[in-house]
């Protein structure tokens, strides 16, 4: 059975003060939530192997006492391994049946021997969350580079639906991708076709102007613009991206079509990496129009993807405890509520209630009386520039101060504070973290995130936020620390550092992709997390047991663990 690192990263022996926080919920209402939904599972299949997405999002719901069931790595995907579609539905089914003895109907409509057992669904598994991705492609990467036939892609689609007709009783919540639309060759890494390297760029504007051509008349310029774009890509590759696209719009449609016909209990679909104008906001666009013709309630179309696994899991955690949590937001001065982060196609303020939706809660304008309350880190121009960028400082900028005393204000009046911090992407806001820990700050918040793209920032510092109330305070400290850690102190610090120093290290390999030395590295990484931890967060001994390895072979993140 798989391992999951994070319920066993800091033993019982950390106390809560050693976090900043305070006594512990044991005996109060939390505690005893924690142990009542102990005897249910759900089984979880995300979308690749990543930590954040996997074990990290399946270990959060663990800790409010509910068993979570992810298949072994060798069957997910990650960037080089594209997964196996067929040996998921084998461990899925294997996993949530079970043999019994039949009833009487059974046996003569069956025409069984006195002997013979039937399969049927194993009534522990209260809920299953599945990424389509990994069922349909194998994994999120695999959305992306495969060579499957329309016809393959169909009849995994189906799949789904033949497994409710087998199993009615199975509550199914699942996640679908839009294929992303990278800005550039340089963003897309390696989880996008070769080619892309080389002529991202173009292929991206070129989706822009044929977006932005359906809804407003281009500029005579801008018809220029496309009509070259369109000569100089070369046709193997147009044919090759778009072809992919249109089977992964035809499979969203038939998964569409299954959520209308109550086959799911929930069904979301991501809008992957993209932009205002893009491709992947034209067939999101036209998505939507489909969805409007099934006339179906239970489809969410979200800007995110990264984030969906632990929204989705916290949506079946509601709907176990047949609960609606209300949820309130505010944000930074200036552009707040309005700003269209990097990689989205909309204003935060728009996320943040499509994640609400999502997990099964209720938007409210006021915080009074809320479950949590949202605080979104905003910068007042509106920008979201890259953590690893000079900009990134400890300097305390006038936005940091005012958003710092909203979560003290915040807290002064009682709320229950999660902090969405999407001033940058791809790690913490130094400042803002310098701020928290002068003013501590860091163990008085319900939940903190601030890894990838924005709208990954939003979707998780909700989800923890409202979980967390149904945890013990040391698993809730346990969680911000792994944020803090990896947001903080990995992505916007170390992990820039390590970057740096690749040259010292022969063999090492690239940014992207590390090489014979990889043991090295991830020593050299290790060692600055844990004199970061030591210089910024409360003394305690599980900093010398901290452990940085790259499950990727990649710089980009880190499985963070603390050996015992």
């Amino acid at each position: 059975m798989k391992k999951f690192a994070i319920l066993c990263l800091v033993c019982l022996a950390i106390t809560a003060q050693a976090f900043g926080a305070t006594k512990s919920n044991t005996g109060n209402k939390a505690e005893l939530y924690y142990n009542s939904l102990n005897q249910g599972k759900i089984v979880y299949i995300p979308h690749d192997n990543r930590p954040v997405s996997d074990e990290l999002s399946a270990d959060t719901v663990k800790m409010v006492g509910i068993d979570v069931v992810v298949p072994p790595d060798e069957l997910l995907g990650n960037r080089e391994n594209l997964g196996d579609p067929d040996k998921l539905w084998e461990w899925l089914e294997k996993t949530v049946t079970v043999y019994r003895k039949p009833t009487k109907e059974e046996k003569r409509r069956l025409k069984l021997k006195s002997k013979d057992l039937v399969k049927d669904l194993n009534p522990e598994v209260k809920a299953i969350v599945i990424s389509g991705d990994s069922m349909i492609y194998g994994s999120l990467v695999g959305s992306r580079k495969h060579s499957l036939t329309s016809k393959k892609l169909e009849e995994r689609a189906a799949m789904f639906g033949q497994f409710k007709k087998k199993y009615p009783g199975a509550r199914l919540y699942v996640f679908s991708s839009i294929m992303r639309t990278p800005s550039s060759g340089e963003h897309s890494g390696t989880e996008d076709p070769e080619y892309y390297q080389r002529y991202g760029v173009d292929i991206f504007r070129y989706t822009v102007l044929n977006d932005m051509a359906e809804e407003k008349r281009l500029s005579a310029r801008e018809e220029k613009e496309r009509a070259f774009l369109e000569e100089l890509l070369p046709k193997e590759y147009t044919l090759d991206w778009f072809g992919r696209r249109e089977k992964n719009f035809n499979v969203n449609k038939q998964l569409l079509e299954l959520a209308r016909d109550n086959t799911f209990e929930c069904f979301a679909l991501g809008r992957d990496d993209n932009a205002a104008w893009s491709q992947t906001h034209m067939e999101s666009r036209h998505l939507k129009d489909f969805i409007k013709k099934l006339g179906t309630e239970r489809v969410h179309n979200l800007s995110g993807i990264d984030e969906v696994g632990m929204l989705m899991l916290t949506r079946a955690v509601n709907d176990l405890k047949h609960q609606q949590p209300v949820i309130s937001a505010d944000y930074n001065w200036g552009n707040g509520r309005n700003t269209i982060p990097t990689y989205s196609d909309e204003p935060i303020d728009t996320t943040v209630r499509e994640h609400v939706a999502l997990l099964g809660g209720k938007y409210s304008e006021r915080p009074e009386g809320s479950d949590l309350l949202l605080l979104v880190n905003t910068n007042p121009n509106g920008e979201t520039l890259a953590a690893n960028l000079y900009d990134n400082t400890i300097k305390l900028r006038s936005g940091v101060r005012y958003f710092v005393d909203m979560v003290e204000e915040a807290l002064k009046n009682r709320y229950t504070v999660g902090i969405a911090d999407v001033s940058f992407v791809n790690g913490s806001d130094n400042a803002l973290m310098a701020e928290l820990e002068r003013r501590q700050l860091f163990y008085k918040v319900q939940s903190y995130s601030g890894w990838n793209t924005p709208t990954n920032s939003v979707g998780f510092a909700l989800a923890q936020g409202i979980l967390a109330k149904s945890m013990r305070e040391d698993d809730k400290n346990r969680l911000l620390l792994l944020r803090y850690l990896d947001d903080w102190a990995y992505q916007a610090n170390v992990r820039q550092t390590v970057a740096r120093q690749l040259s010292w290290f022969e063999g090492a390999g690239l940014y992207s992709k590390l090489g014979d030395n990889k043991q090295d590295i991830e020593r050299r990484a290790t060692g600055l997390l844990q004199l970061f931890a030591e210089n910024h967060l409360p003394p305690s001994d599980f900093i010398k047991r901290l452990k940085v390895t790259s499950p990727w072979n990649r710089l980009f993140e880190a499985r963070i663990q603390f050996e015992k």
